[in-house]
């Protein structure tokens, strides 16, 4: 899932217009680094709107615990990462179906170590899938009148993310050569070598000896003003080059890339076996991000402590950059519940689904075998009760997927910025929030790494679920996410800005549930339960 756009993309949009000379005075103010263990706090403790998990351990001392599989359906992940060893899964069986399997699978591999992780969004696919049969057709001379329907609302979407794409690439590129432009520029300043990082400090502590030094300086500032002072350079080139490939490949797909390297039909499901063992390219970082916060290693002084101390995290790399299948969000699913995963963490989403079908009979499968679905709301600031994103719980045959948590994205304190103004909400599609902005997880190599976004919610809610089943293993699915549910108390009264406005509504408003995650209720409610797992 694409994370949530930063305060100076939209800034920088004065820069394309006036210049240098208009950045001074888009610099927000600093803001201080919250805690890196922000989102694992108790408000009243500790002034941080986090899930209380100190508190809930302090709770389930003396208790004994179960180990939990979580799969992990995402951009794939550094399973070298120092604080996932003895973390990750591996596979006891050998299947034919997927040779050198260890840790999971991804579906995106192909032969030769190659992996098509440069995908385009499915309305772009669907668009020039569609548009020869159906451009020159109406209402009333289209023959297949469900298809046609479907048509105009890929056209829909597909002019939306087009000019967006335009337009924001046009902002931003001009941006991008200034910034790796100004980066050498900076570092000769600072006496750096070529392979040294800068920061945020290093960029406050310039002096402005003439106008250019101050608007290289301002520029920078502007660059770090939502990251944390541990940011370098380099992070915010990498995520501005990832978000610039993704508009280039709204508007000039490579529509081959699928065939080419991973040799399947993503519309015919079950055509022939396909992917690869291997699960870190350049992309995997997201993926890592997700898997440490459900489960990294607790207590090992490295890294950060994971939600659940008693998991294994089953990868599966089913998500590009851009928009994953509905062929590979099936079969990951269907994947990770034959090999026993109890809980899947989906921090992905799109805004079209060609063979929602497909997923809904995963999620139903999900279902079946006591399988938790925790989902990510997205990062759209859009009422999903309105419009929505997919994969959802709302099945095309009327029913809704009951073992499903969809998690939007809280702030830091009980202020006005309580809803994150990215997250997506929904009084009926969305359940519950948690933490999503400033998460701290690991990275690839070694690294550890800051961010916002739903994705980051999610995994929290996830590691929570994990951490009921290892302590009261039978429970359902439907029981783990009651506890949940239930921890999320509605916070009525609290005024919050709505996600992408200054408007102000109760935080009740903008999920089922009204509030946010808390561990720490989740398993005191849980431990009054009675158990009524069966698989």
């Amino acid at each position: 899932m694409h994370k949530p756009l930063k305060l100076f993309i939209s800034c920088f949009f004065a820069f394309t217009l006036t210049g240098y000379s208009a950045l001074a005075q888009q610099v927000p103010p600093v803001q201080p680094d919250p805690p890196k263990n922000w989102f694992a706090m108790d408000l009243k403790a500790d002034g941080y709107f986090g899930i209380s998990l100190n508190q809930a351990y302090q709770f389930l001392q003396g208790k004994k615990s179960k180990p939990v599989l979580v799969a992990i359906i995402d951009s794939g992940c550094d399973t070298l990462q120092k604080d996932l060893q003895g973390v990750l899964w591996v596979n006891p069986k050998k299947d034919k179906n997927y040779p050198g399997d260890v840790h999971g699978w991804n579906f995106l591999g192909g032969p030769g170590r190659k992996c098509d992780f440069n995908e385009t969004e499915e309305e772009v696919r669907q668009y020039y899938k569609l548009k020869d049969k159906y451009l020159s057709l109406t209402e009333s001379t289209a023959t297949d009148k469900k298809e046609y329907s479907f048509w105009l609302r890929v056209k829909t979407q597909y002019d939306s993310t087009v000019t967006m794409a335009r337009t924001e690439l046009s902002q931003l590129s001009p941006v991008m050569n200034a910034l790796v432009e100004t980066s050498g520029y900076v570092r000769h300043l600072l006496n750096l070598k070529n392979d040294q990082t800068f920061t945020r400090s290093d960029i406050e502590h310039l002096s402005e000896k003439n106008d250019t030094l101050a608007q290289v300086k301002n520029l920078w500032l502007l660059a770090f003003s939502q990251d944390v002072s541990t940011s370098t350079n380099v992070k915010v080139i990498k995520e501005m080059n990832e978000y610039l490939t993704k508009l280039n490949n709204d508007l000039s797909p490579d529509l081959e890339a699928r065939k080419r390297i991973v040799g399947d039909d993503p519309d015919s499901l079950h055509d022939k076996p396909y992917g690869s063992n291997i699960l870190k390219f350049d992309d995997a970082s997201h993926g890592t991000e997700v898997a440490g916060l459900v489960g990294a290693k607790r207590g090992n002084g490295y890294g950060i402590d994971g939600v659940a101390d008693n998991v294994k995290l089953m990868i599966i790399k089913a998500v590009p950059i851009g928009d994953e299948y509905d062929k590979d969000e099936a079969n990951a699913i269907h994947f990770a519940v034959d090999h026993g995963a109890k809980i899947i963490n989906m921090s992905f989403g799109k805004k079209i689904s060609p063979h929602k079908a497909w997923v809904d009979e995963a999620f139903k499968y999900a279902a079946a075998h006591n399988v938790l679905l925790v989902q990510a709301a997205g990062n759209d600031n859009q009422d999903m009760d309105v419009k929505p994103e997919f994969p959802n719980a709302n099945l095309e045959d009327g029913t809704i997927a009951d073992n499903v948590l969809n998690v939007g994205a809280s702030g830091l304190k009980q202020d006005t910025s309580l809803a994150t103004d990215f997250s997506n909400f929904g009084k009926k599609n969305v359940d519950l929030f948690a933490p999503g902005v400033k998460v701290t997880s690991i990275d690839m190599d070694a690294e550890t790494i800051t961010d916002d976004g739903t994705s980051f919610s999610s995994p929290i809610v996830a590691g929570i679920a994990a951490l009921i089943l290892e302590y009261y293993p039978d429970l359902s699915a439907r029981q783990v996410k009651q506890a949940i549910m239930e921890s999320a108390t509605p916070l009525t009264g609290t005024m919050v800005y709505k996600p992408g406005t200054h408007d102000l509504v109760d935080f009740t408003t903008l999920s089922k549930t009204g509030g946010i995650a808390n561990a720490y209720l989740a398993l005191q409610i849980a431990s009054k339960m009675q158990g009524e797992r069966k698989n």
